[in-house]
């Protein structure tokens, strides 16, 4: 009887063994996800450096894909069209969590997690978050789920920003600035509380 079962168990772990032993896990994506904190690093030094954000609690938090310029044209074609949504970015569509109510831009926003779109031209672009969350890119892209748009005016890098890039400036004690940039286009968003 000892035998029986010492043999079932080993045969059990032989299985699962050469099973996980076969499993794959899939490449890199080309398009790494990144996430951008306001107050920048907010989650790391929340961990290992609490002196440095004291009582400050999270503002923002995005979640994005970096996709490369890899030597492409960008705005005003296939990747990112002039005058269509883009999801800013690359795979889903940017995913923006406010923790507390903002003003972003001039628009009241309450907390809660958005999907971030543009829709870019050549001199500005209209910012949007919409309450269509999980959507890959913009292909199913609905107006009518827009919570706000902010319209911004297009500015040149002062050098080439290989990978698209969203990053947060503290401006004040309750306000900040949301800089979106991709090879040598950047806009800025205003946030505050």
């Amino acid at each position: 009887m000892k035998k029986t079962a010492f043999f079932v168990c080993f045969l059990f772990l032989a299985l699962t063994g050469a099973q996980a032993q076969s499993f794959t896990f899939r490449g890199l994506d080309k398009s790494p996800m990144d996430m951008a904190y306001y107050p920048d690093d907010y989650a790391h030094d929340r961990k290992f450096a609490p002196a440095k954000i004291g009582t400050d609690k999270a503002m923002i938090r995005i979640t994005y894909s970096r996709p490369a310029k890899n030597g492409r044209e960008i705005f005003g074609t296939k990747l990112a069209p002039y005058g269509k949504p883009w999801r800013a970015g690359a795979n889903e569509a940017p995913e923006i969590k406010f923790y507390q109510d903002v003003t972003f831009g001039d628009k009241k926003i309450k907390a809660g997690t958005y999907a971030l779109l543009a829709i870019p031209t050549e001199t500005e672009w209209t910012i949007i978050l919409s309450s269509d969350v999980d959507q890959w890119g913009a292909y199913s892209y609905n107006e009518a789920l827009d919570v706000a748009r902010v319209t911004v005016p297009v500015q040149k890098s002062d050098s080439l920003i290989e990978n698209f890039s969203i990053q947060f400036v503290k401006k004040d004690a309750k306000t900040a600035t949301m800089y979106l940039g991709w090879d040598t286009v950047l806009v800025a968003v205003p946030v505050g509380l």
